[in-house]
């Protein structure tokens, strides 16, 4: 059998790599797997308030921070997508789209993508009008009108984020109050907010969205529509695994552990009340703890 990793991590959000980061200053030979970048749904946030010692920063910057460290402490990274994990009983076997490895331990923090509105022809549409990410392609709207769907803090702060560089922005509200924390609603107060207003289709003219019909036959004129409705686990290689969830997530106790024994879960994938950087980061370091125990007793 070839190298036999002491831990593999798969998901490079702020959960994973704060378990990266703790395993490897224990010592362990640990690999971190992601398809895409470090930092995972952090990279997409505009702006970050509410984790301890950082007053405000945007989330691309706090991504660099966390790949500036892992690079620091030389912890093995590879971007790969991961498509199964077998278990062996002694070790597990991890297959993703380039290798396969062996390793005693599995943390799963995949965390959570944008749930899709499920209309017709969105899936045709994103990138050609339809986007999920401000800060990703808001620059792609500079003074043109777009609209934001959702409520929550998500949702308010792409709002704040694009008014800067959109012509115009209307935020449409599915229900009649906004969940959104209060000081964002403050913040808010010269943003257009639709109420009780459902989208029911999306307009479509030459492979490009230019406008959405709500309910009661109104449409809204505009060239851009920026999803925020929510977020759901993201799953997709463990089916032969028989893993325990509830709703999609994983279900651990408060050691972070599944049912399965050396497969642990930490961050938005698992099911808990609280989807916070700070709880994800805490899960992270809680689920490395209980890795290391693991790995040293076995």
């Amino acid at each position: 059998m070839s190298q036999v990793f002491d831990s593999i991590i798969i998901g490079a959000g702020i959960s994973g790599v704060t378990a990266s980061i703790y395993l490897k200053r224990a010592n362990l030979n640990i690999l971190l797997l992601d398809k895409e970048y470090i930092g995972g749904q952090i990279v997409k946030t505009s702006i970050i308030e509410n984790y301890p010692g950082i007053e405000s920063t945007d989330g691309a910057s706090f991504a660099l921070k966390l790949d500036k460290q892992i690079k620091s402490l030389d912890i093995k990274y590879k971007m790969e997508t991961v498509l199964d994990i077998i278990d062996k009983n002694e070790y597990k076997e991890v297959i993703t789209n380039k290798n396969t490895y062996q390793t005693k331990t599995v943390l799963i923090a995949t965390g959570r993508i944008p749930r899709k509105l499920g209309l017709k022809k969105e899936k045709e549409l994103i990138g050609k009008g339809i986007s999920y990410c401000a800060t990703c392609d808001g620059y792609f709207y500079k003074d043109k009108d777009i609209a934001i769907i959702g409520g929550g803090n998500s949702a308010l702060e792409a709002a704040l984020y694009l008014k800067n560089i959109c012509k115009s922005v209307t935020v449409i509200n599915r229900s009649s109050k906004l969940r959104a924390d209060q000081y964002l609603i403050e913040k808010c107060n010269d943003i257009n907010i639709l109420y009780n207003i459902k989208i029911t289709e999306l307009i479509e003219e030459d492979n490009k969205l230019v406008g959405l019909k709500l309910k009661d036959d109104q449409e809204l004129i505009i060239d851009g529509l920026f999803v925020y409705i929510g977020m759901v686990p993201t799953l997709t290689f463990v089916d032969n695994l028989n893993l325990e969830t509830y709703n999609d997530y994983i279900v651990v106790n408060d050691k972070m552990e599944t049912n399965i024994k050396g497969i642990y879960a930490s961050g938005d994938i698992i099911e808990k009340e609280m989807y916070q950087i700070i709880t994800a980061a805490s899960e992270g370091a809680i689920a490395a703890n209980q890795i290391k125990k693991y790995v040293n007793e076995n």
